[in-house]
């Protein structure tokens, strides 16, 4: 028996241990008050949260949820970072997107926290012949530069290598990535090229340019197009295989083929998925390694991008609050270096206001809150350690389907891929629609009467690929719609919440249904009569004891004073001159776009 020192600090000392079993009985009592008759396990499963790629996350972990032994930071199977130190000695790398050749930006951006540069080059983005002049006064010897140069790789990176050489950084000096990436522009495109010149600048930089990588193995697309967070992980690790089965056949070493490869990944508000993301990603690379004989270069170099689906259009301000909580989760996820995407980036060119929350949003991060002074924040949490060894799994199983389906390119060009991802996002969508996957300023607490923000276009991006979705699509295309009815005639389609009884019977479902209607775009108007509020549709708002006193009674009322169409507020149920309920669960959009046409507003 040990014998703790009397410090004063023991917690419950004096009383016994509790045992799962107690608090499971615990859990079903609570629930059984709320009409959940359930016990033991199915307590604990009633509270779990369903997730993507068939996980669950369950409401506690205890030691008893084994996972994997994560290892120690800068040692295979790296879960807890590629380094030993982490970010500790200086914070993650800092990296910031420019798609125009602005000097200037670039420079603001160098000078105020900015430790990389990431530059759109080629179509969509810089020309290659402007490249000199986007990187005027920068030094190169200090400044790592990233391309993303599709098809225009070859020119871009020469173009690079030759402002190297001609402002005198050394070849050794050098770092960044000329961003190759054949396999990602023909997911973004659908157009291939030829990996021959990639495996000569890959030769290059292995033999020439020690600190520079050639090319990127880049998860945005899948991404983008809506896969999960398996999927993602599947499909960078299958793109990764891909490009070393090229490597070495194109001469290199197993080690020098993985030391040109960078691995770009999304980071999302959903904080605890993203950091398991992360550590998986670089558990699994490990294993890949390993499997090719190569366990020391299982290291994985990763750049982790804000995630642009997650970014909104209307109400863009909360856009800085996802990526501060995506930022927060790269960090702590042993990213290498991240960008964070401008909170007006769905709508144009960021302005310098944006540029610097973006940059600051870091700098905060890791200056302030001092995140990069712990190695793997996270780790040593039992949900965390769980949650990155299920996710890899899964990761693994659509890696191996990839593989089986020929490797990455066949997956591509037989559509399976994207068979797989729109799958994903035809469910997310259905839980986007019916607002159990909340959109905070969209689908929750819109306000139609802000101020639109107006921002320069940016240069149109490389498209045919994969298509890229936005969590926000369905609900701006309903705002759209009443856009346009505001602008033809003066005033938005309104909808009159008829409120009975008193406060504290209609507050709650009151405040539910000015929501709901006004994230499709329709004026809740809550004052006065029907006959004064401009509107042709009515919804009546109370408890579940006055709707059996008085809907169909008010219902009745509504329709003649002319209302052609009454909602109720709350669930389901039988009441005559009622003719649709909204409530919690419902199909928000479907409700949304079939009373916007109701009302005469066009397509």
């Amino acid at each position: 028996m040990t014998v703790l020192p009397d410090d004063g600090l023991e917690l419950a000392a004096e009383f016994p241990d509790v045992s799962h079993d107690q608090w499971q009985r615990l859990v079903a009592g609570v629930l059984r008050k709320s009409g959940k008759d359930v016990e033991g396990a199915q307590a604990e499963e009633a509270l779990s949260t369903a997730l993507e790629d068939g996980l669950r996350t369950r409401p506690l972990y205890t030691a008893h949820d084994a996972a994997p032994d994560p290892g120690l930071p800068g040692f295979a199977p790296f879960v807890r970072g590629s380094r030993a130190e982490g970010n500790t000695v200086g914070g993650w790398d800092v990296r910031q997107r420019h798609t125009t050749a602005d000097g200037g930006t670039v420079l603001a951006d160098l000078e105020n926290g900015v430790t990389s540069l990431w530059l759109a080059v080629g179509e969509g983005g810089i020309p290659v012949a402007s490249l000199g002049g986007a990187l005027e006064g920068v030094y190169l010897d200090l400044a790592p530069v990233v391309l993303d140069a599709g098809r225009e790789v070859e020119p871009a990176a020469r173009e690079l290598l030759r402002l190297y050489e001609e402002r005198g950084v050394a070849k050794d000096v050098a770092r960044g990535n000329l961003g190759a990436d054949p396999l990602g522009h023909e997911a973004r495109t659908g157009q291939s090229y030829d990996f021959s010149p990639v495996a000569a600048l890959a030769r290059l930089c292995a033999e020439e340019y020690p600190r520079l990588r050639a090319l990127t193995v880049d998860a945005l697309p899948y991404h983008e197009a809506g896969g999960s967070a398996a999927q993602e992980l599947g499909s960078s690790l299958a793109t990764g295989v891909a490009y070393l089965r090229e490597l070495t056949g194109a001469g290199l070493s197993v080690e020098q083929a993985c030391a040109q490869l960078e691995f770009r990944y999304a980071a999302t508000a959903d904080q605890f998925l993203t950091i398991a993301k992360l550590r998986a990603a670089r558990r699994l690379w490990a294993r890949v390694a390993e499997v090719c004989g190569a366990p020391g270069a299982g290291a994985q170099v990763q750049h982790v991008v804000t995630s642009p689906v997650m970014m909104t259009r209307r109400d863009p301000w909360v856009n800085m609050l996802r990526t501060t909580i995506a930022t927060l989760a790269a960090g702590a996820g042993g990213a290498d270096s991240v960008t964070v995407l401008p909170f007006d980036h769905a709508l144009g060119l960021p302005d310098a206001f944006a540029r610097r929350i973006a940059r600051n949003t870091s700098t905060i991060l890791i200056e302030e809150s001092h995140l990069a002074r712990v190695i793997d924040p996270a780790g040593g949490s039992w949900y965390v350690e769980r949650l990155t060894d299920e996710l890899a799994q899964a990761g693994w199983e659509f890696f191996q389907r990839i593989e089986r389906s020929g490797g990455m390119a066949a997956a591509l060009r037989s559509g399976q891929l994207e068979q797989d991802l729109t799958e994903t996002w035809q469910a997310r969508s259905g839980k986007l629609a019916k607002r159990r996957e909340p959109i905070t300023g969209v689908s929750e607490f819109p306000h139609l009467g802000e101020k639109a923000v107006e921002r320069a276009p940016a240069p149109e991006q490389p498209s045919g690929g994969l298509p890229r979705v936005r969590r926000d699509e369905a609900y701006e295309e309903l705002r759209t719609r009443s856009d346009a009815h505001l602008a033809a005639t003066g005033s938005r389609p309104r909808i009159f919440l008829a409120a009975l009884g008193p406060a504290s019977a209609h507050t709650a479902r009151l405040t539910f249904a000015s929501n709901l209607f006004q994230a499709g775009g329709i004026e809740a108007v809550t004052e006065g009569t029907f006959e004064d509020s401009g509107a042709t549709e009515a919804c009546l708002c109370s408890s579940d004891a006055l709707y059996e006193e008085q809907a169909e009674t008010v219902a009745a009322e509504l329709k003649a004073s002319g209302a052609s169409h009454v909602f109720l507020a709350g669930r389901p149920g039988q009441y005559a001159g009622v003719d649709a309920y909204a409530f919690a669960g419902c199909d928000a959009v479907a409700v949304l776009s079939a009373t916007l046409d109701r009302m005469g507003v066009s397509r």
